[in-house]
């Protein structure tokens, strides 16, 4: 029972270390971009690519900002052939993203190369990029990012789970903003 209380309590601080201010600015900026007719795009790998799909769809229908990820397994097997996995990433952000979209990404470590490949080009293209890591705060894809979201754990499932609900609360958030419209 005590590997449970403390998990869940482990959870909860680990949620709760989420910088709101910028949660808020974020939900703000998406929403406004997504008005002008801007999209976001969501992607990770193996567990942050899942919580870049439930979020893509949450974002589109909950929220109504239209949200796409790249997880086609066409997609990546193709881009991945032709490119390697690294560049795979980095050559969807070159055919789909445009200056004025929004690229969040998801990396536990930081480092996965394709995900820190797709940041360097997004940012040559001028496009707002929001990043979510975990592990060390000083890592390759924490300095490509408008805003970084870090979460000082080396536990894959806190990091995880916090930066799912993270980005579910920048959903919610707004869900409630376009209600008060």
């Amino acid at each position: 029972m005590i590997f449970f209380k403390n998990y869940f309590d482990d959870m909860s601080k680990s949620i709760s270390s989420g910088n709101e201010l910028n949660l808020k600015k974020m939900a703000e900026f998406i929403e406004e971009s997504s008005s002008k007719g801007n999209r976001v795009w969501i992607a990770g790998n193996g567990g942050s690519a899942g919580i870049a799909g439930h979020v893509a769809v949450d974002f589109t229908k909950a929220a109504g900002v239209p949200c796409t990820t790249f997880h086609d397994p066409s997609l990546i097997t193709c881009f991945a052939n032709d490119y390697g996995y690294e560049n795979w990433l980095k050559e969807c952000v070159r055919k789909y993203i445009s200056k004025d979209d929004i690229i969040i990404l998801i990396s536990s470590s930081g480092s996965s190369a394709n995900i820190v490949n797709a940041a360097k080009l997004a940012n040559e293209i001028g496009c707002s990029i929001y990043t979510f890591t975990g592990f060390k705060s000083k890592n390759a894809l924490s300095s490509q990012s408008k805003t970084n979201f870090h979460l000082a754990s080396s536990n894959y499932n806190l990091i995880e789970m916090s930066h799912h609900i993270w980005l579910l609360s920048v959903v919610d958030y707004i869900v409630e903003l376009r209600k008060n419209k």
